[in-house]
């Protein structure tokens, strides 16, 4: 793939690759990061379009929330991008901060060909059901899961905003005292709640930083979080948030990753937790 690269006039001198993804292959080549996309559609909650990725890169330049795109193309059938390399680290702690980022996010102006995101109570609804029935029948937690289903319901918001699809730490950079998002493979038109779901998702948490947010830390990144109302969706919303997040870390551990399977077990926690005051 690089000797394809240097021919088209791309230097990408001695390739590293970069550990965190988990859809993609990803290298870290001089000033550059280079992506391989590995058409992997079969995941129901992370789509993995590199077209998004390119729009979303050339749509965003210049506001600082993006790496700069340098150049894309087709390897042997599979899509590639090639963007700036970013000297930082992924995000550890400051949670207003993200919140802050996300509240700038989304306040751009949408971009157009993307689709529509889950919006309401009885989308998630939908999809995390569609989920559930792609773990096997046999799996003991399937039943537990489905017993938890939320109760009560939540209608769409009217107002669509571009969102990120996957803000999690590993997809968040720190770096000279600023934030940036990397991995706009699956931005969507779509409730701003969802991208406050998946940030204080505690499987997320766990899967990329190690240990979940403490609750003083969640509590201080819903009150950075510019736009109370949907903070007030992102609260009623968050049960439905949780068991999407537990459907998936099941359907996830079909592999056998006890990553996977600890994911799943905080994110049951969460949910039990969510769902008291409306079972009460």
């Amino acid at each position: 793939m690089f000797q394809s690269l240097a021919a088209q006039g791309l230097e990408v001198p001695a390739p590293l690759p970069l550990l965190g993804g988990r859809s993609n292959r990803v290298w870290r080549a001089g000033d550059l990061v280079v992506k391989l996309y590995l058409n992997r559609a079969d995941n129901p909650l992370f789509d993995n379009d590199p077209s998004r990725e390119i729009s979303a890169l050339e749509a965003l330049s210049g506001t600082g929330m993006v790496p700069a795109l340098v150049a894309s193309g087709q390897f042997e059938g599979c899509s590639w991008l090639a963007y700036s390399h970013i000297t930082g680290a992924p995000w550890q702690s400051d949670t207003p901060h993200v919140a802050q980022l996300l509240g700038r996010l989304h306040d751009q102006p949408l971009m157009p060909d993307l689709p529509m995101g889950r919006n309401g109570s009885r989308q998630l609804e939908q999809q995390s059901a569609a989920i559930l029935a792609r773990c096997p029948q046999d799996e003991p937690l399937l039943a537990l899961l489905q017993d938890l289903r939320p109760i009560g319901q939540v209608p769409p918001n009217r107002q669509r905003a571009l969102i990120h699809g996957d803000p999690v730490p590993g997809n968040l950079l720190a770096h000279d005292g600023t934030l940036t998002l990397i991995d706009w493979q699956c931005p969507q038109h779509g409730d701003p709640a969802e991208d406050l779901a998946l940030f204080l998702s505690p499987a997320m948490q766990f899967l990329y930083r190690g240990t979940v947010l403490a609750p003083q830390e969640s509590e201080a990144f819903l009150a950075a979080y510019p736009d109370p109302r949907i903070v007030g969706r992102y609260l009623a919303l968050r049960p439905w948030f949780h068991w999407r997040m537990a459907a998936y870390c099941l359907w996830r551990s079909q592999g056998g990753a006890p990553l996977d399977r600890s994911a799943l077990e905080l994110e049951v926690q969460a949910l039990r937790r969510s769902i008291i005051p409306s079972r009460a």
